[in-house]
């Protein structure tokens, strides 16, 4: 095998923890991502099973985002989730990079849509303005999981 062949299949296993997320793709610029997710950290945390806390404050009102991609929506334990996302849960919603990216930007319009109910989600007024960011946004705390 030669050098160059096994230098590039090196510099894939060690990009390939970014690019993906517990077997979930994350594409996007998970820096750009972090300065977005300060967004977000008034009301959610992404903290790991040690209790270390990786992003965010003590946020409360929304669940922890620890191991988000591939998780099925609405599953943190204890957590008293809103009726959309339950709704989600109930759909077997799994948090992909293009779920993600796409609830984040209209709460409400996707839960219903998903759930096939009318039902409003508690982060409507929290939303992302374009794909862009809640790519960006998915791929900063996918990759806190890898840590």
């Amino acid at each position: 095998m030669s050098r160059k062949i096994v230098l590039a299949a090196a510099a894939l296993l060690v990009s390939a923890p970014m690019a993906m997320a517990g077997g979930h793709a994350a594409s996007g610029d998970a820096a750009a991502g972090e300065r977005l997710f300060n967004q977000c950290a008034a009301c959610h945390v992404v903290q790991n099973a040690a209790g270390d806390t990786l992003a965010g404050r003590n946020g409360r009102t929304g669940p922890n985002l620890y191991g988000i991609a591939g998780r099925l929506a609405g599953s943190v334990d204890g957590f008293r989730y809103s009726p959309a996302l339950q709704a989600l849960n109930g759909a077997g919603v799994i948090w992909t990079e293009e779920e993600f990216a796409a609830y984040i930007q209209d709460p409400n319009g996707y839960s219903s849509a998903k759930s096939g109910q009318n039902v409003r989600s508690a982060m409507a007024a929290q939303r992302m303005r374009g794909a862009d960011d809640a790519i960006n946004l998915y791929a900063f705390i996918a990759s806190l999981a890898a840590e």
